[in-house]
C-alpha cells in the first residue's frame, strides 16, 4: 500500500467488517443431496431467526429456495440433529421429505405440484405426541418402491431428558400417520439408545446401521448391524457385522456391488473397509465424530470407485479405486470439505471452503477430475485484503506433548502497530470438546484481526483429526489438559514475541465455554475471558441437567460418578468462582436444553459471595439455544466481546458502545 499505511496502536484500526456484516454472511449450506438429477441442500438464514431452507439448483443453473419463512428444516435428535431431508423422483416432480424443527413432524411437499413455493404447501406425515419432547425424525430415506420413509424416530416416554427410545421406523408417505401414531411402522426393537438411519443394500435385500449405547459416546465404540430386508417390509432379525465397545464404526454403506463398506477406527485412525479388508490403511481419518446424525465421510459412486473425505488435522476430497488402495484428490482451492457427500452418476457433490473462502456447494466430475462451484458461491462481502492470514502451528505441551493450533495475527491492509508494540491475542478453545477447528474464513475472527486483535485457535488433546491416540489424551482430563494446552499455546506466543504477555484472553462455547472457565479459575495466563453457553457446573450436568445423548460423556471426560464423585465438584468452576480474579464475559441462551441456564445462574451465584466479585456482564438471549444463529444475536455477542476487550486490554476501537461490567 506504500505511503497509504498509517501506524495505529493495536486494537485501534479500523475495519469494515463489522459485526452486522459478519451476521449476514453466516448462512453455511449443508446436508447435501440429490433429486433426480438436481443437487439440494440447506442453508441457514441467520436474518430469518436463524431459520434452514431447502434450496435446489436447477438444471439452468439457477438456485431457488424451496421453502418460505417459517419452515425450518432442521431435525431435533438427539438435539444436534442431523441429516433433515431426503428427496426422490416420481412422475408429478420432485418430492422431498423434511423435519420441520417447530414440531419436529416429517412433511412432505412436492414443489411442482404447487407451482414452486405456492399452493397448499407441505403436508405432515408423521403424528404430534404431547409426552415429553414429543415425537423426533432424522436420517429419512424416501423408499417410493414401498410407499414409505425410513428413518430414525426418537420418542419421548416421559418428561425427563432420559425418558426416550430411538428405533428405526417407516411412515406411509399418504400420509396416514399424520394422525394415528399406530400407523407409524417400527422396524427394529429397543435393543440400542442410539441407532443411525437404515441403508438399503442395492438388491434391496439387506439393511445396515450403527448402533451405541450409555455410557459410550459413538466415538469411542459403536455396532454395525445389518438385517436382512423381508418381502413384506419388515427386517430381520439384526446381527452385528462390525465394532464394538472399543471400535468406533463413523459410517456404513453398501458397495454397488453389494459390499458392506464401512469407516473403523480399529488401527487408531478411521479407514476404510470393505467386507471387513481394509481399502486403504493410513495414519489419517476417513471418519469422525458422529456429532449428528447421517453425515457421510463416504460415498460409492456406479462404477466401484468411493468418493472419501480424508486427511489429518484438514480434511480433503478424494476418489478412492478400492481394488489399488489408491486415492486421487480433486483439485481446486478449498482446504476443508463438510461431512456431507451426494453422488449421483459419476457426480459427487460436497460442501467446501479455505482460509479466503466461506462454505460453498461444490461438484466433482469423477470422470474428468473437473471441479467447480454449483451452489451458495462464496462472495466476498469487503475486500479480501482484509481477511487474516493464518498458520499452522505445532507447539510443546507439557510433556512435551503436541499441540496443535491456527494461528491468525493482526491484519491490516492499510495500517500497522508502532514497532516495538505487542498485540493482545484471544485464545478460542473449540466445542465438543471431541471436535477440531476447521481452517476456513471465518468473519468472526476477521473481525478481531483486522482490529489489530489476533486469534488462535488451538487444537488441544481430545481433539479430533489426529487419530485416537490424541483423542484420547482428554479421557479423564476435561479441565486439565484442555486447559493446559490452550496455555502452553498462549505462553509460548508471548515467550516468542508474538503477542503481548499481559494481553491475552481466552474465549470459547458449548465445551469451549467449559475450557475458558475453567482457565479463568485455574491459571493465571488470561487477563480476561468470554464464555459462550458453557458447561460450568459438573455434578449437576451429570445429575440430569442436560439431554440425553451427553448425559453420560463425563464417565470418559471425568471419570465415572460414582468412583471419583470428588473430582467432579473439583474441576467445576461452579465450585471454584472465587478463584476468579480476571474479568470475564458470559453469554447463554435461555431455552438451551444442553447446558441449561441453571448452570450460569449458579456459577454467578457464587461469584457474589465474594467479598469483592469479579467485573463481569451476563447477557442472556430469549429464543437462543444451544449456539446462537439469530443475526441480531451475532451482533450482540461480537460487540459485548470486543468492548470486553477494549475495556480490559486498553485499547480504542473506532465505534464501540462501552460494556457496563457488574462489580
Amino acid at each position: 500500500m506504500g505511503d497509504t499505511v498509517q501506524t495505529l496502536a493495536y486494537g485501534s484500526w479500523p475495519s469494515p467488517i463489522d459485526a452486522a456484516l459478519v451476521a449476514a454472511h453466516g448462512g453455511d449450506p449443508d446436508h447435501v443431496g440429490f433429486v433426480g438429477d438436481e443437487a439440494w441442500w440447506t442453508e441457514s438464514r441467520p436474518t430469518e431467526g436463524g431459520r434452514r431452507t431447502l434450496v435446489r439448483r436447477r438444471p439452468d443453473g439457477t438456485e431457488e429456495p424451496v421453502l418460505p419463512a417459517p419452515w425450518n428444516v432442521r431435525s431435533r435428535v438427539i438435539e444436534y440433529g442431523g441429516q433433515p431431508w431426503a428427496g426422490a423422483v416420481r412422475e408429478e416432480g420432485p418430492l422431498v421429505v423434511f423435519a420441520h424443527f417447530a414440531d419436529q413432524r416429517l412433511y412432505a411437499y412436492e414443489p411442482a405440484a404447487h407451482g414452486g413455493q405456492g399452493g397448499s404447501g407441505p403436508r405432515p406425515l408423521t403424528p404430534v405426541s404431547s409426552v415429553g419432547g414429543g415425537l423426533r425424525w432424522v436420517d429419512p430415506q424416501v423408499r417410493l418402491d414401498r410407499g414409505e420413509v425410513w428413518g430414525v424416530l426418537e420418542e419421548f416416554t416421559g418428561d425427563g431428558p432420559g425418558d426416550v427410545r430411538r428405533v428405526l421406523a417407516a411412515v406411509p408417505l399418504d400420509g396416514s400417520a399424520a394422525g394415528d401414531r399406530t400407523a407409524v411402522r417400527e422396524l427394529t426393537p429397543v435393543r440400542h439408545r442410539f441407532v443411525t438411519g437404515p441403508r438399503i443394500s442395492p438388491d434391496g435385500l439387506r439393511a445396515a446401521w450403527l448402533a451405541w449405547d450409555h455410557p459410550r459416546m459413538p466415538w469411542d465404540g459403536t455396532e454395525l448391524m445389518v438385517a436382512d430386508v423381508r418381502p413384506d417390509g419388515t427386517l430381520g432379525e439384526p446381527r452385528t457385522a462390525a465394532g464394538g465397545p472399543d471400535e468406533s464404526i463413523a459410517q456404513a454403506d453398501w458397495g454397488r456391488d453389494g459390499s458392506l463398506l464401512y469407516s473403523s477406527d480399529r488401527t487408531g485412525w478411521w479407514n476404510l473397509y470393505r467386507d471387513g479388508e481394509p481399502l486403504c490403511p493410513r495414519e489419517e481419518e476417513f471418519g469422525g465424530p458422529l456429532w449428528t446424525i447421517g453425515r457421510r465421510w463416504f460415498a460409492p459412486l456406479d462404477n466401484g470407485l468411493i468418493a472419501v473425505v480424508h486427511g489429518r488435522g484438514a480434511t480433503a476430497l478424494g476418489i478412492l479405486d478400492p481394488e489399488t488402495g489408491e486415492v486421487v484428490d480433486a483439485a481446486g482451492p478449498w482446504t476443508e470439505y463438510g461431512v456431507t457427500l451426494a453422488v449421483d452418476g459419476s457426480r459427487v457433490v460436497t460442501v467446501a471452503a479455505s482460509p479466503r473462502s466461506g462454505y460453498e456447494v461444490v461438484e466433482l466430475d469423477a470422470r474428468t477430475g473437473r471441479t467447480r462451484v454449483v451452489g451458495a458461491a462464496h462472495d466476498d462481502p469487503v475486500d479480501p485484503a482484509y481477511y487474516p492470514e493464518p498458520q499452522i502451528r505445532t507447539f510443546a505441551g507439557p510433556a512435551g506433548r503436541e499441540i496443535h493450533a491456527h494461528i491468525y495475527p493482526p491484519h491490516h491492509p492499510g495500517h500497522v502497530a508502532p514497532g516495538d508494540a505487542l498485540p493482545p491475542y484471544v485464545v478460542r478453545a473449540h466445542g465438543g470438546p471431541t471436535s477440531r477447528t476447521p481452517l476456513v474464513l471465518d468473519l468472526e475472527i476477521a473481525y478481531f484481526t483486522s482490529r489489530g486483535i489476533g486469534v488462535a485457535e488451538v487444537d488441544y488433546g481430545g481433539s479430533t483429526g489426529y487419530g485416537r491416540e490424541y483423542r484420547n489424551r482428554l479421557r479423564e482430563q476435561w479441565g486439565v489438559v484442555d486447559v493446559e494446552d490452550c496455555a502452553a499455546v498462549a505462553l509460548a506466543l508471548a515467550e516468542e514475541g508474538t503477542a503481548d504477555r499481559d494481553r491475552l484472553a481466552v474465549r470459547g462455547g458449548s465445551a469451549g465455554g467449559w475450557t475458558s472457565a475453567a482457565s479463568l479459575v485455574n491459571t493465571d495466563v488470561y487477563a480476561c475471558g468470554t464464555i459462550l453457553y458453557p458447561v460450568l457446573d459438573l455434578v449437576g450436568w451429570s445429575e440430569g441437567e442436560t439431554h440425553d445423548f451427553e448425559s453420560r460423556y463425563l464417565e470418559s471426560l471425568v471419570g465415572p460418578f460414582a468412583e471419583v464423585p470428588a473430582r467432579y465438584t473439583e474441576r467445576s468452576p461452579t465450585a471454584h468462582a472465587d478463584r476468579i480474579t480476571a474479568p470475564f464475559l458470559l453469554l447463554q441462551g435461555l431455552d438451551d436444553v444442553i447446558c441449561p441456564p441453571a448452570q450460569c445462574e449458579r456459577f454467578l451465584a457464587g461469584l457474589q459471595e465474594r467479598a469483592r466479585p469479579v467485573p463481569h456482564a451476563y447477557i442472556a438471549f430469549e429464543g437462543e439455544g444451544h449456539g446462537f444463529r439469530r443475526a441480531d444475536t451475532t451482533v450482540r455477542v461480537l460487540e459485548a466481546e470486543l468492548a470486553l476487550y477494549a475495556q480490559v486490554f486498553g485499547l480504542n476501537p473506532p465505534g464501540v458502545t462501552a460494556l457496563e461490567l457488574v462489580k
